[in-house]
């Protein structure tokens, strides 16, 4: 028999993926299919639909932040890629996922659009690390930290509170990729 944390991180994943697919406009008939579960299950284990993207929320970004920490321990990454990939890090199982729908939360489900707008402003603390220790090591220029954090989260809060990314049509990841490389390079060649 399954545990029941086993099948809740099934249905949080098959969520995630739905979402994916079909944005906000999924239904919990989807998730259920999606697993050969019925949707009696899923309410079982989550109260409603709301309650299940709350907490899909917390298990997207404790897997970002296990992620993350990978990037910081390893041994092998120089200071700066660590700072560059820990920036813009997204766990392999969601590497596909279109962050850019988020924007459709907002509206709809604004108690999760704002948990995810905390969650991005939250959990500094391995990166501040980083940027002091590059600092001290001469590396990274002697630059104010609370800016730079107030850059990074201001763009990806607008990544993905508008439809900008959707209508040029760049990934999310690409979004992130030229945003660190703006941060990091400049824009002067």
């Amino acid at each position: 028999m399954e545990t029941e944390r086993a099948l809740k991180e099934k249905i949080m994943d098959a969520t995630i993926f739905e979402f994916n697919d079909k944005g906000v406009k999924f239904k919990m008939d989807d998730v259920a299919r999606k697993l050969n579960i019925s949707k009696k299950t899923i309410y079982a284990v989550f109260k409603d639909k709301e309650t299940l993207l709350l907490e899909a929320v917390d298990y997207c970004f404790s897997a970002i932040k296990a992620s993350e920490e990978e990037i910081v321990y390893d041994e092998q990454l120089d200071i700066v890629e660590k700072l560059k990939r820990v920036l813009i890090v997204l766990p392999d199982r969601y590497e596909h996922l279109d962050f850019r729908q988020i924007y459709l939360m907002k509206e709809r489900y604004p108690k999760i659009y704002e948990k995810i707008a905390m969650r991005i402003e939250n959990g500094w603390e391995l990166t501040i690390q980083l940027l002091e220790q590059g600092i001290a090591q001469g590396r990274i220029k002697d630059i104010s930290i609370p800016i730079l954090k107030l850059m990074v989260e201001a763009s990806i809060e607008q990544f993905i509170s508008r439809r900008t990314l959707i209508d040029s049509n760049i990934s999310y990841e690409k979004a992130l990729e030229q945003m660190i490389e703006i941060l990091m390079e400049g824009i002067c060649t």
